[in-house]
């Protein structure tokens, strides 16, 4: 998962000196030349026909703007589909999926919405008739930003990959992104995390969001997996395609198991990695997740003689750090490239728990980090959370109205803030109650949620997924975002899946793993049997040792 308070997770290589995520985008370019293969029975490349499917039309055009420039795009077909922003509107009270009471004024009624689409060709001459479409994580990324990662693994290699910006997302109209939280976020690095003060700030910051989104018209009650589901089906009808695969990626895992059984039709076969259940969305499964990277980490360490004789009893040092740091916090200053003034860090027990939770993307230099700060030196680990906060990837990429759309209908409605502090204390027993209700990457999530103000999704959303459709579940050993567990969890009601965790990875191993990469187009390729073998060899990081 990664939500509104990380940066989101990326590959270990792109993140030596920050924790900040690097996305990668581009303007341009249109309906070059492409190998053509079969649509729908034709010879015409998917995504070079404009069609319309009910309320929905795909028309292609120019690629999308992107945050970063992507010179891949200049290979890709684009265009955009267009859709209504609540179905339960354009389609009267009850609408498709059932009675939806909706907020906001009577404007948004018939409103459309427009999403890009971007269609990068098979590296095969003959690639296989059904692509596969990539759902982002997030909630709130933005799929054509992560395209660099799809071609990156090859997943391209034997079919088209389909990118489409979800609803509000960077790509899309309206642009659903919040700056103001993203710099607040990074301001709040100098604040103590738990104090009531803090928690004040952070939701004035989701109120002058949430008066942003409404002042661009929309419909905040329409940011959500079910209406997102709705697109991707309409999508795949609107290119013409009888057969597809998916793939999603953190949040995107989340979406895709609720579109599987949403609009099973059509989907010959579904990926996910860094598994998010929407039957357990909320902060108890952030705490597990991030007790299950943890100790995947320091086991790891206790396991590498060199490591173990340098940083013995590593899990009890940070234990006792975060619970000495969360009654004395300390404060620190320091220098990031892209920030002209010095940057004020508290480091608290909650933001220790937030560092590793991304640091474990970095996991060579964490016994070594957490030892210095055991010795009173907090550097290092203040300039990797600064460096990620103030990261240009950090500010303005995320659509916070869909972020707040999932959490406050789909989560926060059926988890109390009791349940959340009893999952910190399943987790954590030695963590001081005060930093127990704000989760890993969730904070002040219920106090924010009464602010959003938007009402709660139909109780089936928390239903678990039951399918027949051939699934590969992925994890990481290190992914202290979401629980390795969750892979079997999902596993045991999709008839037809493989739940596979990676060691030694974090969240989202196929940005990370070239082994989780091959099993991941095996898988595609056959979904009955991906090809598992390269686990046997992996081995675990060479942690840093101190002199």
């Amino acid at each position: 998962m990664s939500p509104r308070t990380t940066p989101r997770r990326r590959p270990a290589r792109r993140l030596p000196a920050t924790l900040a995520g690097a996305t990668a985008g581009a303007l341009v370019v249109g309906l070059a030349a492409m190998p053509a293969h079969a649509e729908s029975g034709t010879d015409v490349p998917i995504g070079t026909v404009a069609r319309t499917v009910g309320d929905a039309r795909f028309e292609p055009g120019p690629c999308p703007r992107t945050a970063d420039p992507i010179p891949d795009l200049a290979r890709a077909r684009c265009g955009t589909l267009t859709v209504p922003e609540n179905r339960s509107r354009a389609n009267g009270p009850h609408g498709p999926h059932g009675p939806k009471e909706s907020k906001g004024p009577r404007a948004h009624e018939g409103r459309r919405i427009t999403l890009a689409v971007a269609i990068m060709p098979a590296e095969s001459r003959r690639p296989a008739p059904d692509p596969i479409v990539w759902l982002a994580g997030g909630p709130g990324d933005d799929a054509v930003s992560e395209i660099p990662m799809a071609l990156a693994g090859h997943l391209n290699r034997d079919r088209d990959v389909i990118f489409m910006s979800q609803r509000g997302t960077y790509s899309a109209d309206p642009v659903l992104t919040c700056p103001n939280i993203d710099e607040f976020n990074a301001r709040a690095l100098g604040l103590v995390s738990n104090a009531p003060s803090t928690g004040r700030l952070h939701v004035d910051a989701t109120r002058a969001c949430r008066d942003r989104v409404d002042g661009l018209g929309a419909d905040r009650s329409a940011y959500n997996d079910i209406e997102s589901s709705a697109d991707y089906d309409v999508l795949r009808k609107t290119l013409g395609v009888k057969k597809w695969n998916v793939f999603g990626i953190s949040y995107g895992t989340h979406l895709a198991l609720n579109y599987m059984r949403l609009h099973p039709k059509g989907i010959r076969s579904v990926g996910i990695d860094g598994v998010l259940p929407p039957s357990l969305g909320g902060g108890a499964v952030t705490w597990k997740a991030a007790r299950e990277g943890f100790d995947g980490l320091f086991k790891a360490c206790a396991e590498q003689p060199a490591c173990n004789t340098r940083y013995p009893n590593l899990k009890a040092v940070f234990l006792r750090l975060v619970s000495e740091l969360e009654a004395n916090p300390i404060t620190t200053t320091v220098t990031v490239p892209v920030h002209p003034e010095p940057v004020k860090v508290v480091l608290d027990g909650s933001n220790l728990v937030t560092w590793l939770t991304s640091a474990t993307h970095v996991a060579e230099g964490v016994p070594r980090s957490i030892d210095e700060l055991a010795h009173g030196n907090g550097q290092r680990i203040a300039e990797q959370l600064a460096g990620g906060k103030y990261s240009p990837q950090a500010i303005g990429r995320v659509a916070h109205g869909l972020v707040y759309g999932i959490f406050c209908s789909q989560w926060t409605p059926y988890e109390s803030r009791a349940d959340v502090i009893r999952g910190g204390h399943r987790a954590f027993p030695s963590f001081p109650r005060s930093m127990l209700a704000n989760a890993p990457q969730l904070a002040w999530l219920h106090d924010d949620c009464r602010a959003w103000d938007v009402p709660p999704a139909p109780p089936w959303i928390r239903d678990v997924t039951r399918s027949d459709i051939p699934t590969l579940a992925l994890s990481g050993g290190f992914d202290a975002q979401t629980a390795a567990s969750n892979g079997a969890y999902v596993a045991r009601t999709l008839s037809r899946s493989h739940a596979v965790t990676v060691p030694y990875v974090a969240h989202v191993v196929f940005a990370d793993s070239p082994c989780a990469q091959t099993i991941t187009t095996s898988f595609f390729a056959d979904p009955a049997a991906p090809d598992t073998r390269c686990l046997a060899g992996l081995q675990p990081p060479q942690f840093e040792i101190a002199p």
